[in-house]
This record gives structure tokens, C-alpha cells and sequence, in this order.
């Protein structure tokens, strides 16, 4: 009789993820906070929000722990992170859903299942978009939020390139951070590489990986648009408000109201 396979701890892959996502991003959890502080300031304890490029639903599951009246539906186009985070945290008690689909991709919005959200948040996703994919994203955004809904984007937002003194500053300070880790700049994604590495060895993901792989749902160049541009946009789908409202350098927290 052939040995028993262990079923796979899932829990520990989503944990994993969180610890490789704060090697290059260790403000990560206040910035979370952050971000939580604003959606109870304007939107109170009970809300349903839109998870753009949710991953495993790190961010998701943080906001339902703190806001048990609060819903969340996570949109993320990978399929080997969607399955971890559905079998790491479920649906929490119906208060969860989880889509399928490609952001900025037309026609994207027809997979929800609803379609008015209070607030709209992702982290760490949008500057993998092209330009035009952010503003088409940004328009839809427009329509899907009810008329004082919030958006809210923790993430890598660049000085413009125009202004060669920050620009020059914000890659200088990353340069010390890697220094005070002692860690190479060429080694800055080393743990990120590895979770990736170690998943796909993963004999419990190999369908997703297949899929992963068929959709070229892996990230492509990093677009870094500067802020500038991610207010710009945001103005012309038609918010009223797009400013920064927390900040460590250039991580950052854009806030915009519909």
C-alpha cells in the first residue's frame, strides 16, 4: 500500500507569502493599517469593498478580522495564488468571494458579483499595468463605486522623472535600506524568487501552474508610473479627490474619492 500523502498546509503558504512580501516591503503592515484607518474614517465599520489584485487575499483577510459587519470580493488573475488563498482562509463565513479575472482587461467587470462597491483598495498590484490598462481600470473604477466611495492604492509610487533630485533620492534611499539588511541589491527579490520557486516545485499546484503558465499570468515589465500620472488618470475617470494620505518615501498610500 502506498504511503498516505499529507494534505498540504495551506495556512503556511499564505504565510510564507506575507514574509516575502515584507523582506522588500517591511513598512507592509502599517501601511495596511493605515489604509484600514481610512476605510472606518469614511465609510465607518460596515462596507463592501473591491480587492484589486488581491493575491492570496492578505489584505482581504486583514479588513474582515478588523470589520466583522464588512464584505470583500477578491479579483486576481493568477490562478496558483487565488487557489492558496481560498483554501487558506475559505470564504470567511460567506463574507468572502473570489473572482477570476484580468484587471484592465475589457469587459473584466462582467465576472463581479455585484456591481457597487463602497471602496475599492489593492496593494502592491497596479504598477504592473500598462498605462492604458490603468486608465481603462481607473474609468471602470469610476463606474463601480457608489458616489463617495473611496479608492485606496498602497503601493511603490515613483517621484516624477522630471525632478531628478527626488528621483534620485528615492533610489538612493532603497540603497540604504539594502545596505542596513546587508543585502546585495541584486539579492532584493531573493525571497520572493524562492516562494515562487519552491510553489511551483509544489506537486499540489501543478494544475494551477499549468493554467498560471498558459495565461502568462506571471508579472511583466513594471511599468513605475510616476504619482503624477496615477493622480492625472484618476481625474480624468472622475474623481473628485486623488491625493496621497500616508507615506514612507516613495510607498505610498493614494486616496481618491469618487
Amino acid at each position: 500500500m502506498s504511503p498516505r500523502r499529507r494534505s498540504p498546509d495551506w495556512s503556511r503558504w499564505l504565510e510564507r507569502w506575507d514574509l516575502q512580501q515584507e523582506s522588500f516591503n517591511p513598512t507592509r503592515e502599517a501601511r495596511f493599517t493605515a489604509m484600514m484607518d481610512v476605510l472606518e474614517a469614511r465609510l465607518g465599520r460596515r462596507f463592501t469593498v473591491l480587492d484589486l489584485g488581491s493575491g492570496p487575499g492578505s489584505f482581504s483577510a486583514r479588513i474582515l478580522r478588523r470589520f466583522p459587519a464588512a464584505r470583500s470580493v477578491a479579483v486576481d488573475y493568477d490562478p496558483v495564488v487565488r487557489r492558496i488563498g481560498q483554501e487558506a482562509l475559505g470564504d470567511f463565513a460567506g463574507r468572502l468571494t473570489w473572482v477570476d479575472a484580468k484587471l484592465g482587461a475589457p469587459g473584466w467587470r462582467s465576472a463581479l458579483p455585484i456591481r457597487r462597491f463602497d471602496a475599492a483598495v489593492s496593494t502592491t498590484a497596479l504598477h504592473w499595468l500598462a498605462p492604458a490598462q490603468l486608465g481603462r481600470l481607473y474609468r471602470d473604477l469610476a463606474r463601480l463605486l457608489r458616489p463617495g466611495g473611496v479608492f485606496l492604492n498602497g503601493d511603490h509610487l515613483a517621484w516624477d522623472r522630471s525632478d531628478r533630485d527626488l528621483a534620485r533620492l528615492g533610489r538612493s534611499v532603497i540603497d540604504v535600506y539594502l545596505r542596513r539588511r546587508r543585502t546585495p541589491r541584486r539579492e532584493e527579490w531573493a525571497d520572493w524568487k524562492e516562494w515562487w520557486e519552491s510553489a511551483r516545485r509544489s506537486p499540489d499546484l501543478r494544475e494551477e501552474f499549468r493554467e498560471h503558465d498558459r495565461r502568462n499570468a506571471g508579472h511583466p515589465k513594471e511599468q513605475d508610473l510616476p504619482l503624477s500620472g496615477h493622480i492625472r488618470r484618476l481625474r480624468t475617470a472622475g474623481f473628485r479627490t486623488a491625493a496621497v494620505v500616508w507615506q514612507v518615501f516613495e510607498n505610498r498610500v493614494l486616496f481618491a474619492v469618487r
